[in-house]
């Protein structure tokens, strides 16, 4: 019994089978039609109106449906009738389920999805207009989705779930540093657009109440959980990237990698941190912490510290709806394989096979009992009945889709006559392009012509700038022979120095040596006295002596009787007597050594009084040679700096006979110059004059001071050079008179110069050097350049400065409020009108904000160029400087920025009353014409003095061209709302008689003659108005009086 039960079980899914294949081919076309029924049901479900989050089980059908067709052709198919456009949840909806098809989808959705990719642009833009709701989250989303796309067909070997293995990241970059470098700055940008997104949603809920339980705020929380699977890949792959990028580029250029890793860090480890705390997403998804410092790049082992966040997404719990619709699944895949099958099996097979292999079968005949046959037969009826059903349900299907395919024919129908209508305005618009570009080979031609006559000026100035390379190199050798005089003078006075201590040494040692000789003297005479005293001391005691001996021999003689004791005594006496003697040549002997002594003291005394007389002439000869060669090398020094002093004031002479063998010269006439650089050369003349008279004063008084009146005689003759030359320039663009009163006041300016230096040629004349009369020809030339200034240029050098900025900042500001002026009416637009008006409006006022956008742009390109140009031609001198010095370029910049701004406040004005149909279409196609003139003006004016390599004028052209398209971009859309509003205005004549008829083509043909005469009277006008307008910018910047000096 199981198996007939089993088999009967089998049957109602063979019946069905078996019916099918009598429709053959058609099965095909039953299953895709199937499966788009069944995609389209999903998708609506999923995205619908309703403020709830989609539900997973609709999501993932759309999902298997991408991998079942392998692409998104049914899934676009069905979004396209949906209106995202006028509904903010349902476009929040979709952009929901679009995310999970980009992440979790076939990867040929991706590819699929960028043809839609304008759409999105602008629905994106479309929903941007709305500062609150769904309306700005809408607009974040679809420019996340946007990036996203962009990101992964950029880079196919990212899927677009994101996961990749180390080794995958590395063969994206292709092992080279550009490579990664670029990836890590792409990385940056999809994480901002994520972070973006993620801010949108916390900013638009009130966190003080539990929004996370509620429908609605489930509906805008559950998106993020697609964006925290993307963050915690990109944050991760970016830390890998910087730390691959810093082993092999310097810390220094990845300062801004690093900066913005550090912003970026700190956003999604605040946004993670408030998410784990919502319920909704704790039984949802497991959010990683981040951690608490940011990685250092600048240490390579901090890699190995690197955790990678892992986001956590639990198993779901089995519900109804998703087991209901696993067995959908399940019966779908089973019936997909089982077709060939039961196509070729036979019923009776079927039922012949069960019988044959039942062995509890016991009815050999039928295999069946009679009821079992019946329930069998019942079922098969209700099964055909339901089959019937469906048929009528197909039908009723496919007439609804035939009706809406006849209005989707009706549709392209009308877009191809619109398409054929835009063809034509094409045609003509390219006409017009056409004879534009035919003027602006002209104005090319031009142009070349004037870089030739440029290449020309440039090849003059090169020459000049040789000629002052040669003067300066003369200059130079003048400062290095002063130099080199200065260090011998410095050497002289030395070698005096130490002759004077030497020759106070020599004094010292006279005296020291006349003292030695002193105290020698005095010992001598001291001890020839003490000799002299010893040697009448021995005298005396001789004399006594003998005196004694006179007594004794007395005594002898009258004592004779004591013989024996005088002889005895006599003995004695004698004894004493001899050792008197003895003693006493002793003492003659030790008077002759000291006699000897003394003659050999006064010998060597008289020795060095000889020597010290000697040394002292010697000593005193040494003085006088060097006092002579001191006087000597003074003279040389005196007549070394009035050389160096001449040979300065020849060469200034030279300076100036060049100058004027300058204005002279036939190549000079071709040379021009402003009188505004001319009164600023003047100025600085007379400023040297009197440097150079108090210098030659002081050098009078002191003639020490030769350095300082050479760089005073060398700088005024370099000023009064480039007055004399400056002053012909000029003159070549003043009227005759004032040029010839110039010519002269120039000449006399270099007659009166060289006269000043002959007479500090000669010491004698150089007293009586005057420079009165030079400075009166310096002052007349002052006061001749004052007169020449246009009139236009009354203002200072610091006004002249500010006025460029102010300017600059008045054409910025307003260009800022004609775009707000501009926002504000396409919103009252919108509220006020409808139908055609309300769509040529928003495209009129759309393309009107692109031109400002591209004006924007424009203005700040020209404010970096002009940055760029002032830091490079200004040398040491200021901003304001460099202003004044190039008046004529300035008054063409301000006069430039002035147009620009009061050509977009005239463009607002016209937009204004074309909205409030008061105004004309031809008035905003003029202003937009005169606003490409102006920018071109300025561009011109920008473009004169920029390096032609320079990065920011590249950008200055760009925004030129966009400037350029916007323009014909409101031409274009000003043309197409006029000829829909005059479509609308259709003529009806067929209530008209034919006598009505002849009397309205007769008024037609005068108004037609009128509107002709008007018109040629009004271009006659507009060339007459051009004219003035040249005069008067003429006046405004100098030309006139250039005419009128080359007349």
């Amino acid at each position: 019994m199981d198996r007939v039960k089993s088999s009967m079980q089998q049957v109602p899914n063979a019946i069905p089978k078996v019916i099918r294949r009598t429709g053959g081919a058609n099965s095909l076309e039953l299953e895709r039609e199937n499966f788009e029924r069944g995609q389209a049901v999903s998708i609506n479900k999923a995205i619908n109106t309703q403020e709830v989050a989609v539900k997973e089980k609709h999501a993932r059908t759309c999902i298997l449906g991408t991998h079942h067709e392998k692409g998104a052709h049914t899934f676009w198919a069905a979004v396209n009738r949906l209106p995202l456009s006028s509904n903010a949840v349902l476009c929040w909806k979709f952009c929901h389920v679009f995310h999970k098809l980009l992440r979790d989808g076939h990867p040929n959705v991706i590819k699929d999805s960028m043809r839609n990719k304008a759409d999105l642009t602008d629905m994106s833009r479309m929903w941007g207009h709305l500062s609150e709701g769904y309306g700005k989250l809408c607009s974040i989303y679809l420019k996340l989705l946007i990036t996203k796309m962009e990101f992964h067909i950029k880079n196919p070997r990212f899927p677009g779930n994101l996961q990749m293995s180390n080794r995958q990241l590395d063969e994206a970059g292709e092992n080279d540093v550009n490579n990664f470098f670029q990836l890590t700055v792409e990385m940056f940008d999809y994480l901002e657009c994520e972070l973006n997104l993620f801010l949108g949603v916390f900013s638009s809920l009130d966190m003080s109440r539990s929004v996370s339980v509620t429908a609605a705020g489930q509906c805008r929380l559950a998106p993020l959980i697609q964006v925290i699977l993307d963050c915690s890949h990109l944050y991760d792959y970016t830390v890998k990237l910087l730390f691959k990028l810093h082993s092999c580029l310097p810390a220094d250029t990845l300062q801004g990698h690093r900066d913005r890793f550090q912003e970026q860090f700190k956003k999604l480890k605040s946004l993670f941190y408030r998410s784990s705390n919502l319920q909704y997403f704790k039984r949802l998804i497991q959010i990683p912490q981040l951690p608490e410092n940011p990685p250092n790049f600048l240490r390579a082992s901090a890699l190995s510290e690197h955790i990678s966040p892992v986001v956590v997404i639990p198993a779901e719990s089995s519900s109804p709806e998703s087991e209901h619709m696993v067995e959908t699944d399940d019966l779908v895949d089973t019936e997909i394989p089982s077709l060939p099958a039961a196509v070729e099996t036979k019923f009776d097979d079927l039922f012949g096979t069960s019988a044959a292999i039942d062995p509890f079968n016991f009815n050999s005949q039928n295999g069946m009992r009679k009821d079992d046959k019946d329930r069998l037969i019942e079922q098969l009826t209700r099964e055909i009945q339901a089959l019937k059903d469906e048929l009528e349900s197909f039908r009723l299907e496919s007439g609804r889709l035939c009706q809406v395919l006849r209005g989707r024919v009706s549709e392209l129908e009308a877009e191809l006559a619109e398409q054929s209508h835009l063809r034509l305005q094409a045609v003509g618009e390219s006409e017009f392009l056409k004879a534009e570009l035919d003027d602006l080979r002209r104005v090319r031609e031009d142009t070349e012509k004037e870089q030739r006559s440029l290449t020309e000026i440039e090849r003059k100035a090169q020459a000049n700038e040789q000629r002052y390379t040669k003067l300066k190199e003369k200059y130079t050798e003048l400062v290095q022979s002063h130099a080199d005089l200065l260090r011998k003078n410095a050497e002289v006075t030395r070698q005096m120095t130490v002759a004077r201590a030497a020759q106070d040494e020599v004094e010292a040692v006279r005296k020291e040596m006349q003292e030695k000789v002193k105290a020698a003297h005095d010992a001598a005479d001291r001890q020839e006295r003490e000799q002299y005293e010893q040697l009448q001391q021995l005298q005396r005691e001789l004399v006594s002596s003998q005196a004694e001996l006179d007594s004794l021999k007395a005594t002898v003689a009258s004592s004779q009787q004591s013989s024996e004791v005088l002889s005895t005594q006599l003995v004695t006496l004698e004894s004493e007597k001899a050792e008197l003697v003895q003693s006493l040549s002793k003492v003659e002997a030790e008077l002759v050594a000291q006699g000897e002594d003394l003659k050999r003291v006064q010998s060597s005394l008289a020795t060095e009084r000889e020597s010290g007389v000697k040394t002292a002439e010697s000593l005193q000869n040494q003085l006088n040679e060097k006092e002579s060669r001191e006087q000597a090398l003074e003279s040389q020094l005196v007549a070394a700096r009035w050389s160096s002093l001449q040979g300065a004031v020849e060469e200034a002479e030279r300076i100036i006979q060049d100058s004027l063998a300058q204005i002279d010269d036939p190549a000079h006439i071709s040379c021009t110059s402003s009188a505004d650089y001319l009164a600023s050369r003047c100025q600085a003349s007379l400023d040297c004059v009197d440097r150079l008279q108090s210098s030659t004063e002081a050098f009078i008084t002191d003639s020490t001071g030769v350095p300082e009146l050479i760089r005073a005689v060398t700088q005024c003759c370099h000023l009064v050079g480039d007055t004399i030359i400056q002053g012909s320039a000029t003159s070549h663009m003043v009227p005759v008179e004032q040029a010839d009163a110039l010519s002269e006041s120039v000449k006399a300016c270099g007659a009166e110069a060289l006269a000043l230096l002959g007479q500090m040629k000669h010491q004698d004349s150089m007293v009586a050097a005057d420079n009165s009369k030079l400075k009166a020809v310096l002052e007349a030339i002052l006061a001749t350049a004052e007169k020449l200034r246009p009139k236009g240029l009354e203002l200072q050098q610091g006004e002249l400065g500010d006025l460029v900025e102010q300017e600059m900042a008045a054409t910025s500001a307003a260009v800022e409020s004609a775009a707000a002026r501009i926002e504000e009416m396409l919103s009252k637009s919108r509220a006020v009108d409808t139908g055609i008006k309300m769509e040529v409006n928003e495209r009129i006022l759309a393309s009107c904000t692109e031109l400002m956008q591209a004006i924007k742009e424009l203005v700040l390109s020209s404010k970096d160029l002009q940055k760029d140009i002032v830091e490079s031609g200004r040398g040491a001198a200021s901003m304001k400087e460099f202003y004044a010095k190039n008046s004529r370029w300035t008054e063409g910049l301000i006069s430039a920025s002035k147009a620009v701004g009061w050509g977009a406040t005239v463009m607002v004005d016209a937009a204004d009353l074309v909205v409030q149909g008061k105004g004309k279409f031809e008035e905003l196609m003029v202003c937009s014409h005169e606003i490409a003139a102006s920018t071109a003006q300025l561009v011109a004016a920008s473009k004169v003095k920029a390096d032609k390599d320079s990065a920011n004028l590249q950008r200055l052209q760009q925004a030129s061209r966009g400037v350029t398209q916007a323009t014909a971009a409101v031409v274009a859309s000003t043309k197409s709302g006029k000829s829909q509003i005059e479509e609308t205005d259709t003529m009806d004549f067929s209530s008209m008689t034919l006598t009505q008829i002849k009397r309205q083509e007769m008024d037609a043909q005068v108004l037609v003659l009128e509107l002709e005469t008007r018109l040629q009277k009004e271009r006659e006008r507009l060339g007459e108005l051009r004219k003035k307008h040249y005069e008067l910018a003429g006046v405004a910047e100098g030309w006139g009086e250039e005419e009128e000096g080359t007349g």
